[in-house]
């Protein structure tokens, strides 16, 4: 654009900067939904750290390639609407295929997550996977098996030692009481 208007330029500076803040962006097609169904959305989204904007692709390219995120151009076809996530992706994910699911209107068409593209294949197994939550708590069990294992052992080791010597000290005390 050789002489941009203001409120252009703001836009594209906004959206250099969501697209660099933001742990994932994630962009569909919304042709067809309803005002109402696509504000429902906006408010499911909210609440799990995410928001859904629309913006003009034109806007989008220039903000991309200035921000070195020029692998999402070829998705910018047709009415796209940016889901940008400051948590949890994979809930975004899911939260996004579940609306589409009951809304065949919106069209997951891909995203960006650490600076790589996702295709469509590849954000509907990021719905698949668990929360980072879970992941966490799955990740602080496999810790700490091996750690209640050793702590069993560790225990078990002066324990064995005191019943030895008990049954030791009883054999004695009955040898000594037969004699």
């Amino acid at each position: 654009m050789d002489n941009p208007r203001p409120e252009k330029v703001a836009i594209v500076d906004d959206l250099k900067k969501r697209l660099a803040e933001s742990s994932a962006v994630l962009i569909s097609e919304y042709r067809g939904l309803k005002v109402s169904e696509l504000e429902a959305l906006r408010r499911d989204l909210r609440a799990k750290g995410a928001e859904i904007k629309v913006f003009k692709n034109t806007l989008v390219r220039i903000a991309a390639r200035e921000g070195g995120h020029e692998v999402i151009e070829p998705l910018l076809e047709g009415p796209t609407a940016l889901t940008f996530v400051s948590d949890d992706a994979a809930v975004v994910a899911k939260s996004l295929r579940e609306f589409a699911r009951t809304q065949p209107a919106l069209v997951i068409k891909g995203g960006l997550l650490g600076g790589k593209r996702l295709g469509v294949e590849e954000t509907l197994a990021l719905a698949d996977l668990p929360s980072r939550e879970v992941l966490l708590a799955r990740l602080a069990g496999g810790f700490a098996a091996p750690l209640q294992s050793f702590a069993g052992l560790v225990k078990a080791l002066p324990q064995n030692f005191a019943y030895a010597l008990s049954a030791l000290v009883e054999k004695r005390q009955g040898d000594s009481s037969t004699e």
